[in-house]
């Protein structure tokens, strides 16, 4: 459930004085690491769709076809993992998600990061309000 202005506007206020009061404290808690992580997680997809292979050959070789599954299971999961990683990687430069950095979102990212239902489920609130306010 998205957040209200009003609870946006505090979450800001105390986002600011949090930077205002110590900023050594706030920087740390940006998230900076996020990159580092989903790239981590990425790599480790990689090494285990390697290894997903790996197991299929083998399978495949000693002509096991439950290890050949497995093998597969493996390399789909781990493909799987790969992508949303690296979906998720906030690319060099760029920021964060705006949760993360401490920085509110401009009118722009809040817009695009809307899905279909919340915009939907507006329309509908709103058509709710004018209809009870006749």
């Amino acid at each position: 459930m998205p957040l209200s202005e009003h609870e946006q506007r505090m979450l800001e206020q105390m986002e600011r004085a949090l930077y205002a009061e110590d900023p050594k404290f706030a920087s740390a808690l940006e998230g900076s690491g996020l990159r580092t992580y989903t790239r981590r997680r990425v790599y480790q997809a990689v090494a285990g769709f390697l290894v997903g292979i790996a197991l299929l050959m083998a399978g495949m070789v000693a002509k096991q076809v439950w290890l050949s599954v497995v093998g597969f299971l493996v390399m789909l999961g781990c493909a799987v993992l790969a992508v949303t990683g690296w979906r998720k990687a906030p690319k060099p430069g760029e920021q964060p998600a705006a949760g993360a950095t401490g920085t509110p979102p401009t009118r722009g990212q809040v817009r695009q990061k809307r899905s279909m239902m919340d915009r939907i489920e507006q329309r509908w609130q709103r058509r709710r309000d004018e209809q009870g306010g006749r």
